[in-house]
């Protein structure tokens, strides 16, 4: 089927459709990853967005339901140049294709997608339609400047509607590993998966779940943590009165600074219990501090961005996905801006100089890579065990 892909200045791009039958209307963006498409599908940061990967051949190892980091896929579209016409992968349950149709997502192939990169990154960031069923450029481009996304709380439309305890039967936050010989206690399922077997945990967490991705709680688990997920719409006095050890703040949708409930929340929260945020979570407690936020030009989105650690020196290649960031100008004197990102100098990291609160704008827990900064849960653990000391 032909569809038609259309942002909101006029610019129109002409392909090949795959996936659902329909149309999609939302702000477009562009990962730069050269694998973790399904990661990506499945992220609940990307509610409200069509997506478009940067790497010509998409689709090429299929799908599984494994490495998924939700339920269900949260973006609106998909773009990519060209949809491998093979599937190659041992792990593979089925194709990019009928999984995109079986959960109602249009997508376009044969798309110019570095002429639609260059222009977004040219023009920044803006909205879009994708359609497989209407025929007019027009009606398209019409559609697109319709869409609706800067300020709206798409994390309502995530978070889950109560709390709950994360993998009660330790079998979901396993480590994937490549089969080893000789090595004891070794787990398989019935597809061939190897799974290293879990530590009993020695902390208890509870975990803000704005739109949070599976791989930050199966890393949670393995560092240690028993964890408690609540709704982003949780107070501060029903989190506290859990009596957790320590509160994580995930990732999440949309503008920061559309959740003022979440803001409160934290303030009321830095001082009593050590706090790590990723992402939204790493926006939402600079709101909490005081600090302000502002949208990025075209935003980062892939798994190559260089981030400098300022106390050391070091730099780590790290997966980012959002569009906003935080103001360094206006963090107040108690906050220590602790990374940067390379590439534009922005806020990629922070802590509080005097409670047991830090975060990081970059995803430590990228899956499927790279890993540079994993370290990140062990350090979070070691304040959580200082505190209980």
């Amino acid at each position: 089927m032909t569809a038609i892909l259309a942002l909101e200045d006029g610019r129109v791009f002409h392909g090949e459709g795959f996936g659902a039958s329909g149309t999609a209307a939302g702000e477009i963006c562009f990962n730069t990853s050269m694998t973790g498409y399904q990661e990506i599908l499945t992220d609940p940061s990307y509610r409200g967005q069509i997506v478009a990967m940067t790497y010509p051949e998409i689709g090429n190892y299929g799908v599984n339901f494994l490495d998924v980091e939700s339920a269900t896929p949260h973006i609106r579209g998909f773009v990519v140049e060209q949809l491998s016409p093979v599937i190659s992968n041992w792990r593979a349950e089925g194709g990019l294709h009928e999984y995109l149709a079986q959960n109602g997502i249009p997508a376009i192939q044969s798309v110019d997608t570095r002429a639609l990169t260059r222009h977004l990154r040219t023009r920044g960031a803006m909205r879009a339609c994708l359609s497989t069923v209407i025929t007019d450029p027009a009606e398209v481009v019409k559609l697109a400047q319709q869409a609706a996304y800067d300020g709206v709380d798409f994390v309502r439309e995530v978070t889950p509607g109560k709390s709950f305890v994360w993998d009660k039967e330790n079998q979901a936050s396993r480590e994937w590993v490549v089969r080893r010989a000789g090595i004891e206690g070794i787990e398989t399922d019935e597809k061939g998966n190897v799974f290293e077997p879990l530590e009993p945990p020695v902390h208890t967490l509870a975990a803000i779940d704005f739109g949070m991705k599976k791989n930050i709680l199966r890393l949670l688990r393995q560092h240690g943590f028993d964890v408690t997920v609540v709704p982003a719409t949780t107070s501060a006095e029903e989190i506290l009165a859990l009596g957790t050890d320590g509160v994580f703040l995930s990732n999440g949708p949309g503008d920061p600074e559309a959740l003022g409930y979440a803001h409160e929340t934290v303030r009321r929260i830095v001082g009593k219990k050590p706090l790590f945020g990723i992402c939204l979570g790493h926006q939402v407690l600079a709101l909490a501090l005081g600090g302000k936020t502002f949208k990025l030009k075209f935003g980062h989105r892939g798994a190559n961005q260089p981030v400098k650690d300022l106390r050391t020196g070091k730099i780590a290649i790290t997966s980012q996905n959002h569009g906003f960031a935080v103001d360094p100008d206006s963090l107040p004197p108690e906050v220590e801006v602790t990374h940067i990102n390379l590439n534009d100098g922005t806020v990629a990291g922070l802590r509080h100089r005097e409670h047991a609160a830090f975060s990081v704008q970059y995803h430590p827990e990228a899956s499927p890579g790279p890993h540079d900064a994993g370290y990140f849960f062990g350090e979070f653990a070691k304040e959580v065990a200082a505190a209980k000391a």
